[in-house]
This record gives structure tokens, C-alpha cells and sequence, in this order.
């Protein structure tokens, strides 16, 4: 394998987490990984709603962390939600110095949308849905006029250098479907904000490189994995039959936008008694109903929205524009798919994994600030809050060098890449067995599954990595006998007393419940 050292930073992904931290890293030099062409395939860039922030006078961070406690249905960390909250006004004004475009009053206030569970609107948008492409394509032309990050495009990490204790390096390899001899780089500091998991299943609305990777890259390593099985269905994915599924925004529903089933039965009032804006695992749940009832839910924008939803939601209304729909006249349908990962590499308020030399932020992270529900638009303001506490913690911690001679990778072919079938029945088997609504017949079964996946694809480690962060789904949905927050078991249907229990899991420990299961299903 060839071996290359750098005393450049090393960051593992490329989304709106990654960029924010090579940023405040600035200017430490830092090498960026990066699968596909900057901006092109980051979950951050698909995200519609915006970031949550209490921008409003008559709002404060402390009701914003109320909100998120309440919704994170007792499994949030309370010291982490001050703190995330505490910083959300200064990353929107620090992002607003950066060039993003949000929706602004004609006084010059923000435009502040009221999304599911939050107390008051406190969600700073753009163009209605455009708040992750148009953050995005602030932070990517600051990043380009940032003379001490290199991206290295078109390479993804596959494992990662670890003794067990602490983590030395990440091995890389070209991310094209040929595949390429692997090359080992070490670097000053490691840093893994490569997205989640909701690529995992079939029904998603996440990118399609976005397949829990980086999460599995570092349970294989050693890291702690936590809260692994909160896994967020997003309640009105347009059920198009894209792969993967278009999103329409909680903005909607925030503007007045019912849901309704093929009956014109709107089924949410008599659900919550916030009815549409209820929490998303709530939505969820009754969004799978109406579905497995073969009730088609839909999502009806026509009297709360009418025309507007053309030039208020532009990409809500060209995904249903390329699929023969229109939102003016027709209720959108909708289905609940897999959203966003709370679980992931366990971290404390520094991102510090329990590994050394390893950090983590972004949605490849679990700090502590979701619980068992993600607050709506707590995604983008926790990737900002974390992508600069790891950028400060990662800078008292290493010294910064003379100079960093940029990287040139050689790769060399080799054919190794996952088998497309293979990735196909796992996406298929956590949709079918580790999806909205689950039992423990379902989560061994799918245990069994998994384990003769691995079993006959031992040698890509692009796939055992994906195999690793979905047996972590399941053996701790599989453990966590009660329904709470997005996990809902309908074998153990009560929420136990007290507070949620956070409890890290090992990859090791995973594996051996998983591999009984499987002895015991033979």
C-alpha cells in the first residue's frame, strides 16, 4: 500500500460540516476528501428548510432548547442543547458576513418560517426551499479563495489507521465504480464529516453516496457508536418513485399545507394537537398508517399556498413539475423515507471521538443534541456549531507547520468496488425490517441478513463499512426494548419511565449479537 504523510489536517467529506471547519481551520493547511465534484452530493446541499436560530426579539436560545428537548423526547443532552443554541444567532450572522442570500424583510429582519415542534418560527430560510444549495454555494466560493485547503475530488475514505486507542491515519481510494489500490495518508488531525446513514434504505431522500460510511469507517476503527438506532423518517417524501425520493420541506406544512389521504380526509388533527406540525416521528408514524392502510397520504398545498408554491418552494415545485404533478391543482403524494441519522460517532462538546486523534461533526456525529427526534432545522445549525468546535479543539491540539507541499495521488487500478445487488438487498432488508415501524422478529431477522451479506462480500471495504453502520441500526434497535421518539417498537410500544438512556455502542459488541442471531436462525 502506498503510504503518503502530510501535516495537513485531514478532513473526510466535503458537505456544508466539512467546508465550515476547513474554514475556521484557516490557515492551517488541510486536505479535504472528497468523492464527488465540490458541492455535488452533500446531503447539506439538499436540505430545504434552513437553520434554526432565535433571531426573533421575542425569542431566546433558551426556549429554542426547550423545544429541542421536548422534541428529542427525553434522549437530548440538555448541556448540549444551551450550548448549540447559545451559538445559532452568531453562525447565522457569521454565515450572512460569508454571502448567503437568506430571505430578509423589508425592514432587513430575516424571514423566519415556523417548522414541526418549534414553539415559534425561528427557522431562517432561503427562497423558500433553496437554504443547504444556497449556504452551500457561499461557503464553496469562500473555500475556493482559501489558499490553505486542498480538495482532493473524485477519492473516498474506506478505513481508517487505528491501533484501537488512537487513530493515525485514513486509507483512501478513487471513488469511481472501477475502484483502485488503496493508499494510505496520515495526517496532523483526522476529521470525519461525511454524512450519515438514510442511504442505507431503499425509501430515502438522502444523496445516493450517503450510505452510512463514515460512521461504519469508524465503528470498524474502534470508535464508540451512539444512539445509533434514532434513525429520522422524514414525513412527506414525494412518493414518485424517484431513487432517492424528492423532499417536500416542513416549510410547507409551516405555511399552512395539510395532509390529506386519497379519501380528502385531512388525519392529522385527530393525531396531535398540533396536527401537521406535530413532531416528525409523529407525522412519520401516521404518514406509514395511511400508507400501509393503502390510503395514499398526500401532502395539500392548493388553498394554504396556491400559486406560490411555483416561486416560494422552486424545487419542491420542479420535482413535481418532472414527475407530471402540479402542486397548484393536485395534492402531492407523499411517503415517510429515510432521513436523517441522530446516531453516529459518539462525541463530547469538542467533537472529540473516544478515540485519539479522531473528530467528528456534521450528521456522521452524535453529540447529544437530538435524542430520539430531531428538532426541524437543528441539522444545519448543529453541523455549524460542531464543524468550529472541532476547528478550535483540533488547533490548540496540533501545531501548525512551516509549510504542507500539496498532495498528488497516484492510484492504481484494481477493480474492487461494491457489488450493486449486494447494496440493493441491504438498502432493501433496512426498509423492510428497520424502517418507521419495527418488532424484534423484523430487526433479527434483518441481523441474519446482514451477517450473510458480509459473509459473502468480505473483501470491500466500501460495503463493510455500510454493513457495519446497519448492523449498529439494528442491534441497538433490537436492544432498546421500549418505542421512543423515531424508534418505535410495536412489540414494546411504551416509552420507559424517565429520562432516555444514551447508551454507546461498540462495533465488537454488535457483531457478536449479531453473529448469534444468525447461528441461531440457521
Amino acid at each position: 500500500m502506498q503510504l503518503l504523510t502530510t501535516d495537513r489536517v485531514v478532513i473526510v467529506g466535503a458537505g456544508l460540516a466539512a467546508i465550515y471547519a476547513a474554514l475556521k481551520l484557516a490557515p492551517r493547511p488541510v486536505v479535504m476528501i472528497s468523492p464527488d465534484p465540490l458541492g455535488v452530493g452533500a446531503s447539506s446541499a439538499w436540505a430545504q428548510g434552513g437553520v434554526a436560530a432565535a433571531m426573533n426579539p421575542n425569542d431566546s436560545p433558551e426556549a429554542h432548547a426547550a423545544d429541542t428537548v421536548r422534541a428529542g423526547a427525553g434522549a437530548v443532552d440538555a448541556a448540549v442543547a444551551e450550548f448549540v443554541t447559545r451559538a445559532a444567532r452568531d453562525h447565522v450572522l457569521d454565515l450572512t458576513d460569508l454571502g448567503t442570500g437568506f430571505d430578509r424583510t423589508s425592514d432587513g429582519g430575516y424571514v423566519l418560517s415556523r417548522e414541526a415542534a418549534h414553539s415559534m418560527a425561528r427557522v431562517v430560510r432561503v427562497k423558500g426551499d433553496q437554504a443547504g444549495a444556497e449556504i452551500m454555494r457561499a461557503l464553496i466560493a469562500e473555500l475556493r479563495e482559501t489558499q490553505s485547503v486542498q480538495v482532493l475530488e473524485g477519492t473516498q475514505a474506506v478505513r481508517l489507521e487505528s491501533d484501537g486507542n488512537r487513530v493515525t491515519g485514513v486509507v483512501l481510494t478513487r471513488s469511481d465504480e472501477a475502484g483502485s489500490q488503496p493508499v494510505l495518508l496520515r495526517g496532523s488531525a483526522i476529521l470525519l464529516a461525511g454524512g450519515g446513514s438514510g442511504g442505507l434504505y431503499a425509501l430515502t431522500t438522502n444523496p445516493p453516496r450517503i450510505r452510512g460510511q463514515v460512521i461504519g469507517m469508524a465503528a470498524r476503527a474502534g470508535a464508540a457508536i451512539a444512539d445509533a438506532e434514532f434513525v429520522q423518517f422524514h414525513p412527506t417524501a414525494i412518493d414518485v418513485g424517484e431513487d432517492p425520493a424528492p423532499l417536500a420541506t416542513e416549510a410547507l406544512r409551516g405555511d399552512g399545507a395539510v395532509l390529506i389521504n386519497r379519501d380528502g380526509t385531512r388525519f392529522m388533527t385527530d393525531l396531535h394537537p398540533e396536527a401537521e406540525l406535530a413532531p416528525r416521528d409523529v407525522v412519520a408514524r401516521a404518514i406509514y398508517a395511511q400508507t400501509q392502510a393503502g390510503l395514499r397520504p398526500m401532502l395539500d398545498t392548493r388553498a394554504a399556498i396556491g400559486p406560490r408554491i411555483l416561486t416560494e418552494f422552486p424545487i419542491v415545485a420542479q420535482a413535481c413539475a418532472r414527475n407530471g404533478l402540479d402542486p397548484v391543482a393536485q395534492p402531492i403524494p407523499v411517503a415517510a423515507a429515510a432521513h436523517y441519522h441522530m446516531g453516529g460517532v459518539a462525541t463530547d462538546l469538542n467533537g472529540r471521538a473516544t478515540l485519539d486523534g479522531l473528530w467528528a461533526c456534521g450528521e456522521a456525529a452524535s453529540t447529544g443534541l437530538h435524542g430520539a427526534n430531531r428538532l426541524a432545522s437543528n441539522g444545519l445549525l448543529e453541523a455549524l456549531v460542531f464543524a468550529r468546535a472541532c476547528a478550535q479543539d483540533i488547533a490548540k491540539n496540533t501545531p501548525l507547520p512551516d509549510s504542507a507541499p500539496r498532495l498528488d495521488l497516484d492510484f492504481q487500478s484494481d477493480g474492487q468496488s461494491a457489488d450493486p445487488k449486494a447494496v440493493t438487498e441491504l438498502r432493501q432488508t433496512m426498509t423492510d425490517h428497520v424502517g418507521v415501524v419495527r418488532d424484534g422478529d423484523g430487526l433479527r431477522r434483518a441481523l441474519a441478513i446482514l451477517a450473510k451479506l458480509e459473509q459473502d462480500h468480505p473483501a470491500c471495504d466500501a460495503f463493510k463499512n455500510m454493513t457495519a453502520t446497519a448492523t449498529l441500526i439494528t442491534a441497538a434497535a433490537l436492544l432498546r426494548e421500549e418505542s421512543r421518539g423515531a424508534h418505535c417498537r410495536s412489540d414494546f410500544p411504551q416509552t420507559e419511565d424517565g429520562p432516555g438512556r444514551r447508551a454507546p455502542l461498540h462495533l465488537r459488541d454488535a457483531l457478536a449479537l449479531r453473529d448469534q442471531i444468525a447461528k441461531d436462525m440457521t
